[in-house]
């Protein structure tokens, strides 16, 4: 959060009765793999409660939903159905902010609020530094053992989170998991010995469906020494069955419990 979704807030809240907001998906990778849907479901339940004849144009790059495809397409479909107009394959190639027109691969669209999430990349430090060798030089190559850069001359430079190329998503939780390795590894090279060879990590997040419901996901990863990567623990990973007020209730235990762990 911050000063452009306070931003978004008072253009949603400043749409006519019949307006029309644009949400646009990058191509994968991304931050937070089920945050644009989240944004999503939540802005259409709002303009079901307060702009009962607008609608939401949601405009995904990618073939289909990436991340808890039952749940996102029950509140696509089903529960928000009436107000969110889904896209697959819109990727932006214009926007004409004057016009508020977005161009893309599925066609033009016009809206009264537009929500643009541009393709994403590591950050400003990591490509300055060069570190940015993966992706189509958009994110930063390390072991995974390590998080050591796979750059030349820079395996005492170490990356973790959202800046750095791995099979395992870019999200806070991981983000955690993977310092933790990250500096047990750093300790062991420091007193001579190798990293652990087959560390285990898990992503857990909740995803808020309407304004006091939520549903959530979850994934184990394990290092496989014959690609060099983490890869998901078969049968390791699932997404509740269903959003519920519970699940709302606990995702802020979790969000507490993460920060706290994360900030100690």
């Amino acid at each position: 959060a911050g000063p452009q979704t306070a931003a978004l807030a008072r253009q949603v809240a400043a749409m006519p009765s019949n307006g029309t907001a644009i949400l646009t998906i990058p191509k994968v990778p991304y931050r937070c793999p089920p945050g644009p849907y989240e944004r999503a479901c939540l802005v259409a339940d709002w303009i079901k409660a307060k702009r009962p004849r607008g609608k939401l144009i949601v405009l995904d790059a990618n073939p289909d939903f990436v991340t808890e495809k039952d749940n996102f397409s029950n509140a696509f479909f089903g529960l928000h159905g009436g107000v969110i107009e889904y896209v697959t394959n819109a990727t932006v190639s214009q926007v004409d902010p004057a016009n508020m027109q977005v161009y893309t691969t599925q066609g033009v669209f016009k809206g009264d609020v537009v929500n643009l999430i541009p393709r994403q990349k590591g950050g400003k430090l990591i490509v300055d530094s060069g570190l940015a060798n993966a992706t189509e030089g958009r994110f930063a190559g390390v072991d995974v053992l390590s998080y050591a850069s796979t750059v030349s001359g820079a395996d005492k430079v170490h990356i973790i989170g959202d800046s750095s190329a791995t099979t395992q998503p870019k999200a806070g939780h991981i983000a955690n998991q993977e310092a933790k390795f990250c500096a047990d590894a750093i300790v062991r090279l420091l007193a001579g010995l190798s990293p652990d060879p087959s560390p285990i990590t898990n992503s857990a997040c909740y995803s808020p469906i309407t304004s006091d419901t939520a549903s959530w996901l979850t994934a184990v990863f394990a290092y496989d020494p014959v690609s060099g990567s983490m890869q998901p623990v078969p049968g390791a990973s699932g997404e509740a069955t269903a959003r519920s007020q519970d699940n709302y209730k606990e995702m802020f235990k979790w969000f507490n419990t993460l920060m706290e762990d994360s900030f100690a």
